[in-house]
Parts: C-alpha cells; sequence; structure tokens
C-alpha cells in the first residue's frame, strides 16, 4: 500500500521561507517521477513541480518560478519542495503525489502552507 506523508507546512510571513517534505513508503520509490500540487480554496487544484526519478529533469509552474525547488533523495525515499520568496497567493494545501498527471497515481494527505502578515 502506497503511503505518502507531507510535512513542513506552517504559517509564515510573506517573503519567508519553507521547506517541505514527502515521505513514500510501500512503493519502489526510485522508480516515480514525483510531484507536487496545491489547491487554494476556492481554486482547482494545480501542478507545482514535478521531478524525474532521477531528478535529472524538474518542471515548474511559472507561478513559482525562480521561487521554488524540487529535488528527491532517492535513498531516503523522500521528495523536497523548498518555496523562497513566498507570497499571499502561495497560500493553500500542499499536495505530493506519484507521477505528475493528475489523473493517476498516489496522492498524500497535504499540508497547509499560510502565507500572511
Amino acid at each position: 500500500q502506497v503511503q505518502l506523508v507531507e510535512s513542513g507546512g506552517g504559517l509564515v510571513q510573506p517573503g519567508g521561507s519553507l521547506r517541505l517534505s514527502c515521505a513514500a513508503s510501500g512503493l519502489l520509490f526510485s522508480m516515480y517521477d514525483m510531484s507536487w500540487y496545491r489547491q487554494a480554496p476556492g481554486k482547482e487544484r494545480e501542478l507545482v513541480a514535478a521531478i524525474s526519478v532521477a531528478g535529472g529533469s524538474t518542471t515548474y509552474a511559472d507561478s513559482v518560478k525562480g521561487r521554488a525547488t524540487i529535488s528527491r533523495d532517492n535513498a531516503k525515499n523522500t521528495v523536497y519542495l523548498q518555496m523562497n520568496s513566498l507570497k499571499p497567493e502561495d497560500t493553500a494545501v500542499y499536495y505530493c503525489k506519484t507521477g505528475s498527471k493528475p489523473t493517476s497515481g498516489s496522492w498524500g494527505q497535504g499540508t497547509q502552507v499560510t502565507v500572511s502578515s
């Protein structure tokens, strides 16, 4: 049974930083592309960033490009999302998932990120 457990969310002031982590179990982690999605209240879930199996290829939403870095540690079965220069519009529940397509793969339970002064 695949389990994805996100952590690292919280309340941060505008301009601040957070590092989200997603610990995976129940799968051969190194065989999966991984991604981070987010969903703000009243909005659709959107792809934030994705990373290939070995980490050699990454993709970012235009809204976070230059402020976010996705990375992974296959030895620890963990994927990370470093977010800098956070803005109020980054407020959302952040989810990690296997693969990058929203219609397939496994999802974590999400971690809340709130950017507010």
